[in-house]
C-alpha cells in the first residue's frame, strides 16, 4: 500500500522561477528599449547642436571674411571713442581751413583753371606791409603781423596746406616703399629677408631727424626735385619707410603660417597673389595705426627742418619756417609771431595722436569690452 495521500495537483508540472524570469526579461527589454530611445534622442540632440555650431561658425567666418563688415564694426567702435572723434573733428576743421584758405589754380601755357575759387584768408600770405610790422593781434589782423607786415592769420591758414600735405604725402610714399619690402622679406625669408633687413638696420642706426638733415642737401641738386617742397617730402619718405618694413615683416611672419595661406600655396596660387590678397590685408592693421601716429612725427620733423632752414624756400608760409623767421621777433617781445604757428602744430599733432589711438582701439581684435564701457561713462 502506498502511503501517499491523494492530492488535487496530481498530473500538473510546476516549473519554479519561470514567471519571475519572464518578468525580468520583459523589464530588461523595456529598459533596453528606453535606453535606446534615450540614446537616439541624445544623438539627435548632439547632432543638432553640432549642426548649429557649424552653422554659427560658418556664419561668423563669413562675416569676418567680409571686409565691409569689418570696416563697419571698426567704424562703430571708433565712433564710440569720444577723444578720437574730437581729434577727427579738429583735423577736418584744419583741413577745410587749409583747402579754402586761398584759391587753388592750375596754370598751363595756354589756360589757367581754377579748382577752388574761395578765399577764407583776408589777404595774400606773401603780400608785405598789409599792416604795421610786428603789430599785435587786432580785429583787422587776428593773429597780428610779422616783421615784414604780412598778415599772420592768412599765413597760418595757408601754411596748413604745406604742413598737412607734407605729412600725408611723405607717410604715403613711405608706406608704398616699406609695406612691399617688408611683406616680401617676411614671406620669402632667406637671403631676401637678410638683405632687406640689413638695410633697415643700417638706416635705423641713425636718428630720424639727423638722417633727414643729411638727405635734404643730397636731394637739392636733383633737377626733378630741386629745393623746396618735394625735397622735404622725399627726404622724410626715405627715412620713414624702415619702420613700416620692420613692422609688417613681423606680422607677415605670423600670417604666412596660417591655414588659408597654406591652402593657397597647395592650390598653386602665385606668390604675388598670395601676398597681395591674403597676407598683406591680414597684416596691415598695425601698420595703419603706426602710419596714422607717424603723421604727427613727420609734421614735427618737417617743422624742425623748416626751423633749421632746410625746409621750404625762405619766406614761405610753412609753420616751421614761420617759427624760424619769428625767432628775432620773439626776443623783442613780439610773442604772437611764434605762438600761433606753434599752436597750430600742437593742435594738429595732438589731433593726429588722438585719431591714431582711436584707430588702434577700433582695429584691435582682442580689445577689452570693459574699456569701452568705462570710456562711455
Amino acid at each position: 500500500m502506498s502511503d501517499r495521500q491523494p492530492t488535487t495537483d496530481r498530473g500538473r508540472i510546476r516549473i519554479v522561477g519561470f514567471d519571475e524570469a519572464t518578468e525580468q526579461k520583459r523589464d530588461s527589454d523595456a529598459s533596453s528599449d528606453a535606453a535606446d530611445a534615450d540614446g537616439a534622442a541624445a544623438d539627435q540632440s548632439i547632432a543638432s547642436r553640432a549642426a548649429t555650431g557649424i552653422e554659427s561658425t560658418t556664419a561668423s567666418t563669413s562675416a569676418l571674411a567680409q571686409p565691409g563688415r569689418r570696416l563697419e564694426n571698426a567704424w562703430r567702435r571708433f565712433r564710440r571713442n569720444r577723444s578720437a572723434m574730437a581729434g577727427l573733428a579738429v583735423l577736418i576743421v584744419m583741413t577745410v581751413l587749409a583747402v579754402f584758405a586761398r584759391p587753388i589754380t592750375v596754370a598751363t601755357a595756354e589756360v589757367t583753371v581754377t579748382l577752388q575759387p574761395f578765399s577764407l584768408a583776408p589777404s595774400d600770405p606773401a603780400a608785405m606791409f598789409v599792416g604795421p610790422p610786428n603789430a599785435s593781434p587786432s580785429p583787422a589782423h587776428p593773429f597780428g603781423t610779422d616783421w615784414a607786415g604780412r598778415d599772420q592769420f592768412s599765413r597760418v591758414l595757408v601754411g596748413g596746406r604745406y604742413t598737412l600735405s607734407i605729412g600725408l604725402v611723405a607717410v604715403g610714399l613711405a608706406l608704398c616703399v616699406g609695406v612691399p619690402l617688408g611683406a616680401i622679406a617676411g614671406y620669402f625669408g632667406g637671403w631676401i629677408d637678410e638683405a632687406i633687413m640689413r638695410v633697415v638696420d643700417v638706416l635705423y642706426a641713425f636718428p630720424f631727424l639727423v638722417l633727414a638733415i643729411a638727405i635734404v642737401p643730397i636731394l637739392e641738386p636733383v633737377p626733378i626735385l630741386g629745393s623746396g617742397y618735394w625735397t622735404v617730402v622725399v627726404a622724410l619718405a626715405v627715412t620713414g619707410w624702415v619702420g613700416y618694413a620692420r613692422l609688417i615683416r613681423g606680422e607677415v611672419l605670423s600670417v604666412r603660417e596660417r591655414e588659408y595661406v597654406t591652402a593657397a600655396r597647395a592650390l598653386g596660387v602665385p606668390d604675388r597673389t598670395i601676398i597681395r590678397r591674403h597676407v598683406v590685408p591680414n597684416a596691415i592693421a598695425p601698420v595703419v595705426v603706426q602710419a596714422t601716429l607717424n603723421i604727427g612725427t613727420v609734421v614735427l620733423t618737417a617743422a624742425a627742418l623748416g626751423f633749421l632752414g632746410l625746409g621750404l624756400e625762405p619766406g614761405s608760409a610753412e609753420w616751421g619756417a614761420m617759427l624760424a623767421q619769428g625767432r628775432s621777433s620773439l626776443l623783442r617781445g613780439d610773442w604772437h609771431v611764434t605762438v600761433f604757428p606753434g599752436l597750430a602744430i600742437f593742435l594738429f599733432v595732438l589731433a593726429i595722436n588722438l585719431v591714431g589711438d582711436g584707430i588702434n582701439d577700433a582695429l584691435e581684435p582682442n580689445r577689452d569690452v570693459d574699456d569701452d564701457r568705462r570710456r562711455m561713462r
